[in-house]
């Protein structure tokens, strides 16, 4: 048999064996496991205020079939683990936040192939507590000067730098340390407020403490940039994408409804729009 025929011959019979055992390994129609995602976090996580509500979930984390973990797992086709809950802190990862609710963290497995999460926002109040403060003093100053500055200036500031930002820290090292081979991803807090000039019949703060809760999130958003890149965790920055998307803009292109007029059954919070918006960002963030 010439030397060519041959070395024909002995290459058909190797792409057969090969193509054998590849059928004995993988029996026809057999697909990859879906990925196991688990949906942690708060409110901004929970699509809280958005109809329809999760059946599944305990009716005090008003939880929504709109959430953005719901868009992402969708859009994977991934298994949802989603444990998120209206008015979570960096505690309730760890401790059950309502009676018969679980800490969040006990879904956090080692076979988890990806974690998000928003949190911190709730964390000793100064954000909360700067929103309800700030709408206090300017219904008092019938939306005029900056009240609430001037009462508390860099107080919640300090807050969020010297407490906030260790606890999230903390929260993304325990979760790294739970699932170490998954892929986790912490959102920032979409804008609720434009850089200047707000909207006092729809969000209640004075025109001059605007720019002062503005730069409040901003500084909320940068301590969770900061402990994300320390535990080396995919920050996801909405920072950009929700410019002019606050509760100020109009109906049809906001993203966070405001606290008077708006269409979600909790103010001040994500729309369907805007949870959509955090799941494109996450998943691009991601490299999905």
């Amino acid at each position: 048999m010439p030397h060519a025929r041959r070395r024909r011959t002995a290459l058909a019979a190797a792409v057969a064996t090969a193509a054998a055992l590849v059928t004995t390994a993988a029996p026809a129609g057999a697909t990859a496991e879906p990925e196991r995602y688990v949906a942690l976090g708060d409110s901004f996580s929970a699509g809280s205020g958005i109809l329809p509500a999760d059946p599944h979930a305990p009716l005090a984390c008003l939880r929504s079939t709109l959430s953005y973990p719901h868009f992402v797992a969708d859009r994977l086709d991934a298994d949802l683990v989603d444990v998120t809950c209206g008015a979570a802190e960096t505690t309730d990862l760890s401790e059950p936040q309502y009676p018969g609710v679980d800490p969040q963290l006990d879904a956090v497995t080692a076979d988890a192939d990806l974690v998000t999460l928003t949190i911190g926002g709730n964390d000793s109040g100064p954000f909360v507590g700067a929103l309800l403060a700030c709408g206090s003093a300017g219904a008092l100053t019938a939306g005029r000067g900056n009240p609430c500055e001037r009462t508390h200036g860099d107080r919640f500031t300090r807050q969020v730098e010297e407490s906030t930002y260790p606890a999230v820290r903390q929260a993304l090292e325990d979760i790294r340390a739970r699932a170490p081979h998954a892929r986790v991803a912490i959102l920032g807090y979409p804008w609720i407020l434009p850089a200047e000039r707000g909207c006092f019949a729809r969000l209640p703060v004075a025109a001059g403490d605007v720019p002062y809760l503005r730069d409040l999130q901003a500084t909320l958003n940068g301590v969770i940039e900061r402990a994300a890149e320390e535990t080396g965790v995919t920050f996801v920055d909405l920072a950009e994408r929700s410019e002019g998307r606050d509760a100020c803009a109009p109906a049809g292109e906001r993203w966070v409804e405001p606290l008077l007029f708006g269409t979600n059954v909790v103010p001040v919070h994500p729309n369907a729009r805007g949870e959509s918006a955090m799941a494109d960002a996450a998943l691009d963030a991601l490299g999905y």
